[in-house]
C-alpha cells in the first residue's frame, strides 16, 4: 500500500511550487484531483493512483516518496559521507534504492539497530521534533547493577548538561553480578543521551541497540538487512500504547 502524502506535498515534489505557494494555488481553485476540483488544504492522494492537473496541465511527481528500516551494524556512520572513509548506512542499500534518502536522527558507530531511512523530510522533522513525542526503545547493555533508586532518577528525569530530561520508561530485562541488560524509552533525542543518563546514574553503557520507534519494531530483522515501509508501519512510529510492549 502506497503512503497517501498531502496534496500540496505533491505540488511541491513536483517542482510546481513551494507547499505554502502550492496552498494558495489549490485555494484559487486552480488544482484539480480525478478532474475535479479541491480546494481542500487537508486532501490527500497517492502518487500514481490520482490524477493531478494543475492548470489543466497533469503534474507528475519527480520522486517517490520512500521509507526504510534497515537494522543498523556496528561500525557504520550515520551520515551521507564520512570524511575518514568509514562506511556509511546507505552503502547497505546500495543496487536495491533508487531515490536519494537520509538517516532519521543518528545512531553512534558502536550503536546497532533500527534506522530509519527516507526521503521524507517533514515526516523526519516530525518524528525528531519533541512535540510529537516519538518514543524511541533501546537495548542497554550497563556495567554493574542500578539501584531501585538509580532506576527511579532515570524514570523521573535527571539533569545533563543543566537541562533535565523528560521522563523515561525503565524495565531490567536480566542481570547478573557484572552488568545489566536494560530496556529504556525515551522520547527526546539529545546526542548520546541513553549513554549519557546511564553514566551520570554511575553505570556506564558497554552496548546499545535500538529497538523500535513507537511501536514499530525491528520483528526479526537481521543485521545489516532492510525492509520497505508501508501506511500501517508509519503509524506505528507514532503510537502512543506503551512501546515497551513492542516486539523485540
Amino acid at each position: 500500500m502506497e503512503t497517501p502524502i498531502r496534496l500540496q506535498k505533491y505540488l511541491a515534489m513536483a517542482g510546481i511550487a513551494s507547499r505554502r505557494k502550492a496552498e494558495e494555488y489549490i485555494a484559487a481553485g486552480r488544482v484539480k484531483v480525478d478532474g475535479k476540483i479541491s480546494t481542500a488544504m487537508g486532501q490527500q492522494i497517492i502518487q500514481g493512483k490520482h490524477t493531478i492537473l494543475f492548470d489543466n496541465k497533469k503534474v507528475v511527481a519527480k520522486e517517490q516518496l520512500i521509507y526504510i528500516l534497515l537494522n543498523k551494524p556496528k561500525g557504520y556512520v550515520t551520515t551521507l559521507s564520512d570524511p575518514q572513509g568509514r562506511p556509511i548506512v546507505t552503502s547497505l542499500l546500495l543496487g536495491a534504492v533508487k531515490e536519494r534518502i537520509f538517516p532519521v536522527g543518528r545512531l553512534d558507530l558502536d550503536t546497532t539497530g533500527a534506522l530509519l531511512l527516507t526521503n521524507d523530510g517533514e515526516l523526519a522533522q516530525n518524528i525528531l521534533h519533541p512535540k510529537y513525542e516519538v518514543y524511541k526503545t533501546y537495548e542497554a547493555e550497563v556495567k554493574g547493577i542500578p539501584s531501585r533508586t538509580a532506576i527511579q532518577s532515570l524514570e523521573q528525569g535527571i539533569l545533563l548538561e543543566n537541562k533535565k530530561t523528560a521522563p523515561a520508561k525503565i524495565q531490567i530485562k536480566r542481570k547478573n553480578k557484572r552488568n545489566s541488560v536494560i530496556i529504556i524509552t525515551i522520547h527526546e533525542g539529545r546526542k548520546r543521551q541513553v549513554k549519557k543518563m546511564f553514566q551520570a546514574v554511575g553505570h556506564p553503557v558497554q552496548s546499545l541497540k535500538r529497538l523500535a520507534y513507537g511501536k514499530l519494531g525491528l520483528d526479526g530483522l537481521a543485521i545489516g538487512k532492510f525492509k520497505i515501509l508501508h501506511q500501517n508501519d508509519i503509524k506505528r512510529i507514532f503510537s502512543k500504547e506503551n512501546p515497551l510492549q513492542t516486539k523485540k
